[in-house]
C-alpha cells in the first residue's frame, strides 16, 4: 500500500488514525487505541487541543507537578512544572525548603528589552544609505501606530530603530535592528507584525528585502536570582569544604565546555518545565539561554559562585523572554492554572519565579555532585520507571522498592530481583 497521501489535513480525525494505522502501525488495533486512550473525553476541550497546531490525532501527556516552599523577595510559592524526567521536581522541592530557612531567593529583573531584525541587501553607498535612513526613520515610527496603540497603552512599543551595517561579515548584507518593549506579553506576533509594516515602507528598488523576523536571543531581556547564607550554614559538617568544592564545580563548567553543556541543561530542566507549564515557548527560551552562555566566544556556566567575607554567595543572571498574557497562556486550561497557583504574576515577576525554579536545580544538582554523587537521587526515582518498564504489579513494587532501601540501583540489579521474586512466587 503507498504511503503517500493527498489532502491529509482536510480528513477527520478518525480518518488521520486510520491511514496512519493502516500505513504504519504493526499492530493497528493497539494503535489506535492508544491514540484514542490520550484524547480528552471533553469534545471541546478536544477540539480546543485540536487547533493549537496542525494533523492532531491525540494529546502527548507529561507529567504536571507542583514544587512548594519556595520564598522570593519574602513572597511564598509553589511552583507548577510540566516535566518527565525523573527527580526533577524533587530536587527543587528539596531546595525551596532548604532556602525558606536561609532568607530564600532574592531576584530583580535588570532589564526587559526584546529584538526583532530586518534583514536586507543594499548594493550602493552606505552614505545614502544612512542619508535615507534618517530621512525615513520618523515615518517607520509612524506607520506602525495602530499596531502598537494598545501596546503603548500598557507601557510597551517600539524603543527604538537603528541601521546597522554588517557588511564586514557578508556583502551588501544590512539590518534594521529594532527593539522593542512588550508589557506582559511575549511579543512574538506583535513585533513581527511591527517588522514586516516596517520593511514594507523601508524597502525601495536598491533595498532587496531578505526577511523580518523577530530574535529570540535577548540579553537585554535579563534577569537575576540570588541565594545567600553564612558558610557554616552550608552544610551540617565541613561546610566550607563542600562549599569551596562546590564554587570549584561552577568554576569547571566556566572553563570546561563539555561540563557546561550538562551543568546548563540541568538548569533549563527547572526552567523549561516552568516555562512549559504556563504556555510559553520553551524552545525559545532554552535558544536564547544557550547563546548567552555563548556570549563571550566559548560556552559557559549560566550560574556564579562565590565566598566573600563569611558567606556562601550563588547567582544566575539569564535572559528570558515570556508572557502572562496571550498566546497559549490564555488559552490552555493548564497554562491559565499555573499562573493562578503562581497568584497571577506579571511578566517580569514570571521572569523571577523561572529563573529561581533554574537555579534551585543547579544548586540540587552540584551539592549532589559535590557530595553524595548524582545517581543515589537520581536512581532513587528512576526505581519506579524501571518497575513500570517491566511491569511490576503493586505487591512485587512495595517489596523491591523496600528491599533496595539504602541499596544502589541500576535496571539489572532491580529486573534480576524482580525475577528472583517471581520465580520464588
Amino acid at each position: 500500500m503507498s504511503k503517500k497521501v493527498s489532502g491529509f489535513s482536510k480528513f477527520n480525525s478518525e480518518e488521520k488514525i486510520n491511514w496512519l494505522a493502516n500505513n504504519y502501525f504493526s499492530d493497528k488495533k493497539k494503535g489506535i487505541a492508544i491514540l484514542k486512550q490520550y484524547l480528552n473525553q471533553d469534545q471541546k476541550l478536544q477540539d480546543l487541543h485540536n487547533e493549537f497546531i496542525e494533523n492532531t490525532i491525540s494529546n502527548f501527556y507529561i507529567p504536571y507537578a507542583i514544587a512548594p516552599n519556595f520564598i522570593i523577595n519574602e513572597k511564598a510559592y509553589a511552583i507548577p512544572m510540566a516535566i518527565e524526567e525523573s527527580s526533577v521536581v524533587a530536587a527543587a522541592s528539596l531546595v525551596a525548603k532548604f532556602w525558606s530557612t536561609r532568607g530564600g531567593f532574592q531576584t530583580k529583573v535588570i532589564s526587559t528589552t526584546k529584538v526583532g531584525q530586518i534583514h536586507f541587501m543594499y548594493e550602493d553607498n552606505f552614505e545614502k544609505l544612512t542619508t535615507y535612513f534618517e530621512e525615513i526613520k520618523s515615518q517607520l515610527f509612524k506607520i506602525t501606530e495602530p499596531l502598537t496603540q494598545n501596546m503603548r497603552n500598557r507601557g510597551g512599543g517600539i524603543i527604538d530603530i537603528e541601521l546597522r551595517n554588517k557588511t564586514i561579515d557578508l556583502d551588501n548584507y544590512y539590518q534594521l535592528h529594532i527593539t522593542f518593549e512588550t508589557a506582559d506579553s511575549m511579543g512574538a506576533n506583535f513585533i513581527n507584525s511591527c517588522l514586516e509594516t516596517i520593511a514594507n515602507a523601508f524597502k525601495n528598488e536598491q533595498i532587496k528585502i531578505i526577511m523580518s523576523i523577530l530574535s529570540n536571543y535577548v540579553p537585554e531581556c535579563l534577569v537575576r536570582a540570588e541565594v545567600t547564607c553564612d558558610i557554616k550554614d552550608f552544610f551540617e559538617k565541613d561546610a566550607e569544604h563542600y562549599a569551596q568544592k562546590f564554587i570549584q564545580a561552577v568554576q569547571i563548567a566556566n572553563i570546561e565546555p563539555y561540563r557546561a553543556v550538562t551543568h546548563n541543561k540541568g538548569i533549563m530542566n527547572g526552567i523549561d518545565a516552568v516555562v512549559l507549564a504556563t504556555g510559553n515557548d520553551f524552545r525559545a527560551v532554552a535558544a536564547g539561554a544557550h547563546a548567552y552562555a555563548s556570549r563571550s566566544g566559548k560556552y559557559k556556566s549560566l550560574t556564579n559562585a562565590k565566598i566573600e567575607n563569611g558567606k556562601f554567595y550563588f547567582w544566575i543572571e539569564i535572559p528570558l523572554s515570556l508572557g502572562t498574557v496571550g498566546g497559549l497562556t490564555s488559552l490552555h486550561p493548564l497554562a491559565k492554572l499555573s499562573l493562578e497557583i503562581l497568584q497571577q504574576p506579571t511578566a517580569k515577576e514570571l521572569m523571577q519565579i523561572i529563573a529561581v525554579a533554574g537555579l534551585a536545580q543547579n544548586f540540587a544538582a552540584l551539592k549532589a555532585l559535590t557530595t553524595t554523587g548524582i545517581q543515589q537521587g537520581h536512581m532513587k526515582m528512576h526505581l519506579m520507571n524501571i518497575l513500570n518498564q517491566l511491569e511490576a504489579n503493586v505487591n512485587e513494587k512495595e517489596i523491591i522498592v523496600e528491599k533496595f532501601q539504602g541499596k544502589t540501583i541500576s535496571h539489572n540489579a532491580i529486573s534480576q530481583a524482580l525475577h528472583n521474586l517471581r520465580t520464588s512466587s
